[in-house]
């Protein structure tokens, strides 16, 4: 049974910088893709970021590139997401998801597992 745990999320400030953590049980990640989306009220499920579990691989959607960096902790099975110079509309629930796979660009259709989701809040 494989569990995702998000944690990490909060209010901050424009700006500022938050670091979420998924921690992934369950089974042998070594072929999975893992990624972060965000779904803001009114909003479809955004795609955030994605690593392969090696982490020499990423990919980082165009309206976080640079301010986002997605890594990973083999060693305890969690991947991050930093979060730096946050702006208002980063504002949305952020959730974990992985998948079997090698494409690192695949929307939240092809995902099947995920996390319960952790609130980002971004004050302007």
């Amino acid at each position: 049974q494989v569990q995702l745990v998000e944690s990490g999320g909060g209010t901050v400030q424009a700006g500022g910088s938050l670091r979420l953590s998924c921690a992934a049980s369950g089974r042998t990640f070594t072929f999975h893709i893992m990624a972060w989306f965000r779904s803001a009220p009114g909003k479809e499920r955004e795609f955030v970021a994605s690593t392969n579990w090696s982490g020499n691989r990423t990919y980082a959607a165009d309206s976080v590139k640079g301010r986002f960096t997605i890594s990973r902790d083999s060693a305890k099975n969690t991947v991050y997401l930093q979060m730096d110079s946050l702006k208002p509309e980063d504002t949305a629930v952020y959730y974990c998801a992985t998948r079997l796979g090698y494409d690192l660009g695949n929307g939240p259709g092809a995902y099947k597992f995920w996390g319960q989701g952790t609130q980002v809040t971004v004050s302007a």
